[in-house]
């Protein structure tokens, strides 16, 4: 097996994982540490080394909340188990698993972006656990990026000191990730022509962002958006450079700093409590108006001026439902003007329809906000000659004494195929259930197509594209199986109208801001 390889900076060894056909290597830098001088900075390479780095342990996680391992909160009972786990401002690394035995395979890569609204997570959670991918024949890479103030913070110093790479940083790493997989991944049997990038939630946000940024041209092939919002927040929000080389402003002056030198020289703790801690109204993000991301990420996809690449989007069934506001009629009515202006009466209409109670109302005024902004992608997708675009739903019954439903989130456990690792009391029908999952999505990096056998030979029940003719979704429950679009009338109500743009702001004025609030900048 494939234990040690030689990387452009050194040699690595890796170790066996509990199948030994598979190595792990984990805690690979793939830039420099971004601390002193290089903090607010893009990644730079990583330096080289003698010798043979002993890659066994994962790196620290970047600078964020430590982990609390509280029972009683979801996610950390979920996978945030260990108090213990570092963290540091030196968090460049990377870890892969591969199935390689000589180097020469050139196996399809898939490279891993957590979640964690750019403010917490690291690719060392349980759940990411590679191994299973691995064994079907295709390299799991997961990669760290920094996070918060450390990773999207902007000032007009920075942005004088490196005028082509200001912000972003966090989406930078990701970037830096991805190209350095792309320049050494075939020591390690991968094909470096055939990377699929993928992530949940605000990885999965990540994700479009990367399929969004002009400077992405040929990194990766494929892209996998696990709960990314799709056309609805992040992709169509995000704040500008000039207000965010604000913001930065006032941190300075809250930290009591002149100059990016002086802020550069405060420990990381200490920065870390002004920025987030503090309750200083800060809002650390994705930034547009540089040159990595000169507009907001739904535009690219609205006028077709993304990466043409294989998309698979999909949520689960139960995540961050919107409800609508009001605990009286009139209150409500006057929540469906503040949001639908002059098609509030039609929106009333329908959820007053058969309704006899507030409640009956508010219910059928429920959505979830992640598959509108996931249908609004895939039709507005289906409108181009693009690649195929494939469209998922997760809800199966989630076992367990807090009864969950299928929360956000809840799928990793599945697509990883580490249910094992789980504390819930999974059944035989739920392991059935991560292995088919698991194989979806490592025959879609393959070959861009989800399709393919089961472990036993069988095929798995057909996956057919979204398009234009064909609206339709692999629905994940009990068994994976095709359903036809939504035909909820408050939800298509909603739809169309953001299609149209009567409701929203952010997709209806993104003409009219991207002039006010975009700086002038030469096209590279």
């Amino acid at each position: 097996m494939l234990r040690k390889v030689r990387t452009e900076n050194g040699w690595v060894r890796g170790f066996p994982a509990a199948d030994p056909r598979i190595t792990v290597f984990k805690g690979i830098p793939f830039a420099a540490p971004p601390v002193g001088k290089l903090r607010w900075h893009a990644p730079m390479p990583a330096r080289d080394w003698d010798g043979t780095l002993e890659c066994y342990e994962f790196a620290p996680m970047a600078m964020q909340y430590p982990i609390k391992a509280d029972p009683n909160a979801l996610y950390d009972r979920e996978w945030h188990v260990d108090p213990d786990h570092p963290m540091s401002e030196d968090c460049l690394y990377l870890n892969i698993w591969t199935p390689a035995k000589t180097g020469d395979e050139k196996f399809p890569v898939m490279v891993w972006i957590f979640g964690g609204g750019l403010m917490c997570g690291y690719p060392s959670e349980m759940e990411f656990d590679g191994e299973r991918i691995a064994r079907r024949g295709v390299i799991l890479v997961s990669i760290n990026y920094r996070l918060n103030v450390f990773g999207f913070l902007c000032h007009p110093e920075i942005t004088a000191e490196s005028p082509e790479k200001p912000a972003n940083f966090g989406h930078l790493d990701q970037q830096a990730g991805i190209q350095w997989v792309k320049r050494n991944i075939a020591a390690f049997g991968g094909d470096p022509d055939n990377i699929t990038i993928f992530g949940q939630s605000a990885g999965g946000g990540s994700v479009l962002v990367q399929v969004a940024s002009p400077q992405n041209k040929g990194l990766f092939q494929k892209a996998i958006l696990q709960s990314s919002g799709g056309m609805l927040p992040p992709s169509s929000f995000a704040m500008n450079i000039r207000e965010a080389e604000q913001q930065g402003v006032r941190l300075f002056k809250e930290l009591g700093v002149k100059s990016l030198d002086e802020a550069r020289m405060i420990d990381a703790k200490t920065v870390f409590e002004a920025a987030v801690t503090s309750g200083g109204g800060y809002q650390w993000g994705t930034v547009v108006g540089d040159p990595f991301l000169m507009d907001y990420p739904v535009n690219y996809f609205k006028y077709n001026t993304r990466n043409k690449v294989a998309l698979m989007v999909g949520h689960t069934a139960d995540e961050f439902p919107i409800v609508p506001q009001g605990n009286t009629i009139e209150e409500l009515e006057e929540y469906a003007k503040r949001t639908f202006g002059e098609h509030a009466d039609e929106y009333l209409a329908l959820i007053k329809k058969g309704s006899t109670t507030l409640e009956e109302m508010k219910a059928k005024g429920t959505y979830n906000g992640f598959e509108l902004g996931d249908v609004l992608l895939l039709d507005n997708n289906s409108k181009f000659e693009t690649s195929d675009a494939y469209y998922y739903i997760f809800d199966p019954e989630i076992p367990g004494w807090d009864n969950p439903g299928a929360f956000h989130s809840s799928e990793l456990w599945f697509v990883f195929e580490t249910l094992a690792k789980c504390w819930r009391p999974f059944k035989g029908k739920h392991y059935d259930l991560a292995r088919m999952m698991c194989n979806y999505w490592t025959n879609f990096a393959k070959s861009g197509d989800p399709n393919g056998l089961d472990a036993d030979g069988t095929p798995m029940p057909e996956w057919k594209p979204y398009t234009k003719e064909q609206r339709g979704a692999m629905f994940f429950g009990d068994e994976p199986k095709m359903v036809g679009p939504n035909e909820n009338e408050v939800f298509n109500f909603i739809r169309e109208g953001y299609e149209k743009g009567y409701f929203d702001n952010r997709i209806s004025n993104f003409a009219q801001r991207r002039r006010q609030n975009t700086p002038k900048k030469k096209d590279n």
